[in-house]
């Protein structure tokens, strides 16, 4: 199944949006991690996580949903498919544990910003910091290894691939029904 060319490039924009902006989010999150953990200015600290629970609630979780809705869609209604490509499934995987992660996460994000609030963080609250660079690091790293699957798109495709492929070069009125 195809989409006309015109609606095919407005997605395929949108899903590179998204996943770009999706990417820039996290970055700057993973930025102001960094500096809630190591800033000696308490203000930058407390400023940090106030911020990281806005940008993650209002910009990284909508941004994280988008490319879910997006991709599939084009790689259903284009020649690549949704399953014929290891590449395609393996996006798709990273783009799903990532939000799925972040879901995890948001707890964390709100309780470090509530204590901010408050002016109330403590030593105690150093395991949750560090958990927060690393995750958002690791995120960081997803999305980019993500990013360069689209770009590069390395060969390899899936048995279904092949056999989809296999049933499009041969004309369907010699097709073998039981295939």
């Amino acid at each position: 199944m195809t989409m006309a060319r015109g609606l095919r490039k407005f997605v395929l924009a949108a899903h590179i949006t998204f996943a770009v902006s999706w990417l820039g989010a996290v970055a700057s999150f993973f930025a102001l991690a960094i500096a809630g953990m190591t800033s000696p200015d308490v203000q930058i600290i407390l400023s940090a996580y106030l911020s990281m629970d806005f940008i993650t609630r209002f910009v990284v979780v909508p941004l994280s949903f988008a490319p879910l809705i997006t991709g599939p869609i084009l790689s259903l209604w284009t020649p690549w498919g949704l399953f014929r490509h290891y590449w395609i499934i393996a996006k798709l995987i990273i783009t799903i544990l990532s939000t799925l992660i972040l879901l995890i996460h948001i707890q964390s994000i709100s309780y470090l910003s509530a204590q901010a609030a408050r002016g109330a963080l403590t030593n105690a609250d150093y395991a949750i910091q560090v958990q927060m660079v690393v995750a958002s690091g690791a995120a960081l790293v997803a999305l980019l290894i993500a990013t360069a699957l689209g770009v590069y798109k390395p060969k390899g495709m899936t048995p279904y691939g092949w056999r989809k492929q296999y049933e499009e070069r041969i004309p369907p009125e010699t097709r073998d029904p039981a295939i």
